[in-house]
């Protein structure tokens, strides 16, 4: 086993699908822990702001209103006035916590204060304390003193125009404050247990939904050309199991690809190998037979003839499966099948009969139909003898439109209508003489580039009913899976109910 640097696996280990995973939900969990936790703690610090200012703004209404509702002895100085509304103030000053307080500053002098009032205040602070006392217009806001952040009301008590006194309402928010601080630490450990705790739930959960894709990975590391046949167990209905649907399904597709490739080439291999051998045969012993070299030369060619037709129809099925094989147009179907019949009808001393002609626009590639259908008819042909009958139709029917080649031949044995349309099957009946078993094939390439299928319908010494059926509606290219089990089919159980749409037109003996 190679040696990895530490280095190089650990990078290793960041780039997989799970750590990237985990690693991102862990950064998206610790953001938002954090940001939340920030949040919180700005909204309760604003809270506790407005608590406190809302607090010295109701203790400063009051004393206004006692302020407005004093009625002073007529003998009593502005300084007696005013130190009696203070002790009148105080006396009934209420602090809802131990943070609550008040001054009273009396010409610039501390005059009163309550019981909870730190008196570091006026020794630390005393700038602060002569400040408020010497206010001739009310002042609010907050001032970090050394008992802490105060949030503070001063107003002025004014009496003859001028300021004889100030009372100032103060609350201290430090002991709320340290509340809020000591709750963020402690909820700080409780969020890391709880990311721990979900990371490791976030962890397993990642494993099992990447648990796919591994095994996808791994089957398709596992793939080779000698063995395709493994698969992936579907498992639940979501998105991973409709792409593990869609990869069995490829691998599907791939293993019918490769397999028809390899028979293919094996097949083609095989048949060409014939006629190369023959070749080399003749042209061997032409030196030993120099007499014979004209009709040597005439066996030769005419094996290169063949050969040259089987390259060609290999290499019309090989073109069946390109998107440009077809070149469609709208087709009169009955037209098309008058067509067909006056071409078919002089190839052989036969009974060519022309039953039916569909009536309905068709989109189809004209050259490659006829193909199919000269196909059908040239095995006819071959099984069927002079006074035999043979007849072309076609019809609509159930939004398909039906092409068919029948003949009152031989027929063709139950075994063989199994595997007719292989490449290079031919019937225990015929020889192989030009007949290579590649015509058949091309019918039914021809037919799935259409979209269509081929249905066969046979009975030992009763011929045989070849129908080629395309959708009207198709799109080119497209293989009707749906419709596979139509092909191939001994009963051909659309047939009546084709032939009951047409009327028969002609009758020719040739």
């Amino acid at each position: 086993m190679s040696y990895m640097p530490p280095l190089r696996q650990w990078r290793q280990w960041f780039n997989s699908t799970r750590p990237r995973i985990l690693i991102w939900y862990f950064l998206l969990t610790t953001f938002s822990g954090v940001a939340s936790i920030l949040v919180t703690h700005h909204i309760l610090y604003e809270r506790i702001r407005d608590h406190s200012q809302e607090y010295v703004s109701r203790q400063t209404d009051e004393f206004q209103q006692l302020v407005r509702e004093y009625r002073p002895s007529s003998n009593a100085s502005a300084g007696q006035q005013v130190a009696t509304i203070f002790d009148v103030f105080l006396s009934q000053y209420e602090p809802i916590d131990a943070d609550d307080y008040a001054i009273a500053l009396l010409q610039g002098e501390v005059y009163q204060y309550t019981d909870l009032f730190p008196t570091e205040l006026l020794t630390q602070d005393a700038a602060l304390i002569q400040q408020w006392g010497q206010l001739v217009n009310a002042e609010q806001g907050s001032v970090n003193t050394s008992a802490g952040e105060l949030f503070y009301i001063a107003e002025p008590v004014i009496i003859d125009g001028q300021a004889q006194g100030v009372l100032v309402i103060v609350h201290c928010a430090d002991s709320i404050y340290q509340l809020v601080d000591g709750a963020v630490l402690l909820i700080i450990p409780v969020m890391l247990g709880v990311m721990g705790i979900a990371a490791v739930i976030a962890w397993t959960t990642a494993g099992q939904v990447l648990s796919p894709l591994r095994t996808l990975t791994e089957t398709a590391q596992s793939i080779t050309e000698s063995d395709m046949t493994q698969r992936i167990a579907v498992e639940g209905t979501d998105e991973i199991a409709k792409l593990t649907t869609t990869f069995n399904a490829m691998l599907d597709r791939l293993q019918v690809a490769f397999e028809s490739q390899q028979e293919f080439l094996k097949d083609a291999g095989h048949e060409l190998r014939t006629p190369i051998t023959v070749i080399r045969g003749y042209l061997e012993t032409l030196k030993y037979r120099p007499e014979r070299q004209e009709q040597t030369i005439a066996l030769a060619i005419d094996e290169l003839d063949r050969m040259n037709r089987l390259v060609n129809d290999l290499l019309l099925l090989a073109k069946a499966e390109r998107p440009d094989f077809l070149t469609l147009k709208l087709e009169e179907l009955d037209w098309l099948t008058e067509e067909l019949y006056l071409k078919v009808r002089s190839l052989a001393n036969r009974q060519w009969k022309l039953e039916s002609k569909g009536l309905s626009p068709i989109r189809v590639d004209r050259q490659r139909i006829t193909q199919a259908v000269m196909n059908l008819v040239q095995n006819a042909i071959r099984h069927t003898q002079v006074g035999d009958a043979i007849a072309l139709g076609s019809s609509i029917c159930e939004n398909y439109a039906h092409i068919w080649v029948s003949d009152t031949g031989e027929g063709i044995a139950l075994e063989d209508q199994v595997r007719i349309f292989e490449r290079f099957v031919t019937t225990a009946q015929e020889t192989q003489g030009e007949n290579h078993g590649l015509g058949l094939s091309i019918v039914e390439a021809i037919a799935h580039a259409h979209g269509g299928w081929v249905e066969l319908s046979s009975h030992p010494g009763h011929g045989a009913t070849f129908t080629i059926v395309i959708p009207l509606d198709a799109t080119p290219a497209t293989i009707h899976e749906s419709n596979s089990h139509h092909r191939r089919q001994s009963p051909h159980h659309r047939l009546s109910g084709i032939r009951a749409t047409g009327t028969r037109l002609h009758d020719h003996r040739r």
